[in-house]
């Protein structure tokens, strides 16, 4: 038996060397897997057109989503928790939750949403006041929340939609479905990272993590624009659904973030690559969720939950 074993195993490493050794001679120009990994993870100097200018250590185990409100306090939610820094970076407030959070949102008035699971809920500045919205369909997967006026948007990674509701937690509509009439293609999401941004007047901007896109959405659920392209280059979002994180910079430029090969970008308006704000070789433990936001000065803030640390990018001088 053992000796048939040892047969079996040598034929099937012979085989193994055989194709390789075909693969080579018939396609020589394909680069050896671990050249072509190095070379993606080299971020060209050119496009690094931001800076670290401090961090934010964070007493978390698992730092899930982070948001900035308009009087520029951070807010991180994690460890069934959600803590409060001011724009220093100090330390100021934080409360318990009853479940664990994946996003947060916090509106003009100082109120703060969270995403907890398949649900919202909102609670005063600090902490007090706790409203529970229902769930807005069965097998909902809360991922992103955006406010801009009396309009929340709440992405729902589990059912493929963005829901639209008032500050109520009144669902009021939603994007996502396929809508040929409204060049709508549909939303492909394989895994639990679907982002969105609140624009003025009931417009929406979003993520297509499966299609590779950032959409543009007019109030009627129109399409209004779409770009982005699949593959490993520098300027196309990578794998299976990126990207996974979007922010609006004040000058209307987009800032997204990848996994897979995890980096942080810039583009402008059109789709057109501007810079690379973090390249792979800043992310040596490879997080499969950095979620990024942006403050009212055009500070690129992101969070590195593997490393436990919030990172704040500013613009080269």
């Amino acid at each position: 038996m053992k000796f048939r074993l040892a047969i079996i195993a040598g034929l099937a490493l012979g085989l193994a060397i055989y194709t390789v050794t075909l693969i080579k001679t018939k396609y020589p120009f394909i680069p050896e897997p671990a050249d072509e990994m190095i070379a993606l993870k080299q971020t060209d100097p050119a496009l690094l057109k931001w800076r670290e200018s401090s961090r934010i250590n964070l007493n978390m185990q698992e730092p899930q989503g982070i948001a900035i409100a308009p009087s520029g306090s951070l807010y991180v939610a994690g460890d069934r928790a959600i803590q409060v820094y001011d724009a220093a970076g100090n330390h100021t407030t934080s409360w318990n939750l009853p479940d664990q959070a994946r996003c947060l949102a916090v509106g003009s008035d100082g109120a703060v949403y969270a995403g907890v699971r398949d649900h919202v809920e909102r609670y005063q500045p600090n902490g007090g006041g706790r409203q529970v919205w229902q769930t807005p369909q069965a097998g909902a997967e809360i991922t992103s929340l955006s406010i801009n006026g009396n309009i929340v948007w709440a992405a729902d990674a589990g059912n493929r939609l963005y829901w639209r509701c008032d500050t109520a937690g009144h669902v009021t509509g939603s994007f996502g479905r396929k809508d040929a009439k409204k060049k709508a293609p549909g939303l492909i999401v394989p895994s639990l990272h679907l982002d969105l941004i609140a624009l003025p007047g009931g417009r929406l901007l979003a993520a297509n993590p499966g299609r590779h896109t950032v959409d543009s959405y007019q109030p009627d659920g129109m399409v209004r624009s779409s770009w982005g392209v699949e593959g490993n280059g520098i300027d196309a979002f990578c794998g299976c659904c990126n990207p996974t994180d979007i922010a609006l910079l004040p000058d209307g430029n987009i800032v997204t973030a990848e996994k897979g090969l995890p980096r942080v970008k810039v583009y402008n308006p059109g789709g057109k690559l501007e810079s690379v704000v973090a390249g792979c070789e800043e992310f040596p433990l490879n997080p499969m969720g950095i979620d990024i936001a942006v403050d009212s000065s055009g500070r690129i803030v992101v969070l590195d939950p593997l490393a436990k640390v919030i990172r704040i990018f500013v613009r080269k001088q």
